[in-house]
């Protein structure tokens, strides 16, 4: 069984994969990309009162519009996001509660772009446990749906992380959209605000698809074994991550279970 330090661990790898990939695509089209702006943060001037300004101004929250029944729909992109040393996370949690209470009292949509999550912006697993836990019945029993624009296999190893902590009704308001065109069939496209990168990648996305041809052939760097892993490694490398134990761990428990059990 995969502990949660180990899909924590695990995460973390992922989303330094994601990184290099990222990279890679902005070295290929870094001349076409640097003419076009990276997203539309509201005006500056109209926020220049507000109590959360110091997370406000980066656009990272919008409330843009209704979706196709006239609930409330708000977006989150993760490429608005500064480098963390340059916001308070904390800031960042109060600002969307208070966004939230303005509408929670009635139906309403979630929105989360993905793209432009990075190692460098990205809010730790910590602190997305602790949002969790403070958004209590009030913000989830309205919440109609949670749309994950772009997932890729970081979400779906943090989803995994917040399983045991997700009740089985909210699950069930979780939906993946891997295209943008997706979301015509549920919200009122037109009034989304949608960061310019987030359309630029999923252009290349469709472009890809289109095509029908694989991603060039690339071989992935071999992943760092876990620190509970006992299999695939050597026996070194066991015994470093067990306080020099000269019998690997699992054979230990295997024959401590024999004796106690067998017959």
């Amino acid at each position: 069984m995969t502990s949660l330090s180990d899909l924590e661990h695990l995460a973390e790898i992922e989303l330094q994969e994601e990184d290099e990939e990222e990279d890679e695509e902005e070295d290929e089209g870094e001349a076409r990309v640097a003419d076009a702006p990276s997203s539309s943060p509201p005006p500056l001037q109209s926020l220049a009162s507000h109590p959360y300004y110091d997370v406000a101004r980066h656009g990272i929250i919008q409330v843009s519009g209704d979706d196709n029944y006239g609930r409330k729909l708000i977006t989150f992109s993760s490429c608005c996001l500064p480098p963390s040393h340059q916001l308070n996370h904390r800031r960042l949690l109060e600002y969307l509660k208070y966004t939230l209470d303005q509408y929670v009292e009635m139906d309403y949509i979630l929105v989360y772009f993905h793209h432009g999550l990075r190692s460098s912006n990205k809010p730790s697993l910590k602190w997305l446990r602790e949002a969790y836990g403070e958004f209590d019945r009030k913000y989830k029993k309205n919440l109609k749906t949670l749309y994950v624009v772009h997932p890729t296999n970081f979400i779906r190893i943090v989803w995994n992380i917040f399983k045991p902590l997700i009740s089985h009704k909210f699950g069930k308001k979780l939906m993946y959209v891997n295209f943008l065109d997706e979301l015509r069939e549920h919200v009122n496209y037109e009034q989304l605000i949608i960061p310019a990168d987030v359309v630029r990648h999923d252009e290349k996305l469709r472009e890809a698809q289109k095509s029908g041809a694989p991603p060039p052939a690339k071989t992935p760097p071999p992943r760092p074994p876990l620190p509970t892993q006992q299999f695939g490694v050597s026996l070194q490398y066991i015994r470093e991550k067990n306080r020099e134990a000269i019998i690997p761990p699992v054979m230990q428990q295997t024959v401590t279970y024999l004796k106690e059990k067998g017959e």
